[in-house]
């Protein structure tokens, strides 16, 4: 099953490489445009425009909160009845240390608010985070990415490796643009494209 999509792309392995192409370099535009600048940070608001200029032109749902229910593993994401009240407590969360930053981007990555993408768009929206309140970011790089996928998908009972790692990770090169894109690596996500279960079938597939 493929995500319905704007390409009219039926094949997933090329509909993954054309969205990786597609949405690094409307991430790289994102950060020489500065556009990053004039966005709530720490919000579902930015995070949601973050979203929707990486994959408008690749899905009608860019943006847009889910309405199916996802799981991946043996992991179950929030509940789409229950999505957008998750998004207000996650948008009242505090952000002042490190600590609170990782913990509000964890919740983030449970609420899954979107369809597909969630990976690259929250990555680039915990750096706005981090940017803002400690003048540092990420620097994906220095982040071992089978490590990192292992400590998220333990996040919610334990955060401390992924604590660990992301500080680890820090460093004060704000502005540069390859520190930047690396996070914009696909290979962050999961191993392979389709690897989400839905528990319901809609229009958003076909």
């Amino acid at each position: 099953m493929v995500l319905k999509n704007k390409l009219e792309i039926t094949d997933e392995f090329e509909l993954a490489k054309e969205e990786e192409k597609i949405t690094k370099k409307k991430a790289l535009e994102l950060f020489e445009r500065k556009m990053l600048n004039s966005l709530e940070v720490g919000t579902f608001k930015g995070l949601s425009q973050i979203h929707k200029f990486l994959f408008e032109d690749i899905y009608e749902f860019a943006g847009k909160i889910r309405k199916e229910n996802i799981s991946k593993s043996n992991f179950r994401f929030a509940s789409s009845m229950y999505l957008k009240e998750a998004l207000e407590k996650i948008d009242k969360m505090p952000q002042s240390d490190f600590d609170e930053i990782i913990e509000k981007y964890i919740e983030m990555n449970i609420a899954h608010p979107f369809r597909e993408g969630n990976g690259r768009s929250t990555r680039i929206w915990l750096d706005t985070i981090l940017k803002k309140e400690l003048n540092m970011v990420i620097d994906w790089s220095k982040v071992d990415k089978e490590d990192y996928l292992l400590a998220m998908e333990r996040s919610p009972i334990k955060d401390t490796e992924i604590k660990f790692l992301l500080k680890q990770a820090l460093t004060n090169k704000i502005d540069d643009r390859v520190v930047y894109m690396k996070g914009i690596d696909a290979s962050y996500n999961y191993e392979g494209y389709n690897v989400y279960k839905t528990e319901e079938l809609n229009q958003e597939k076909k």
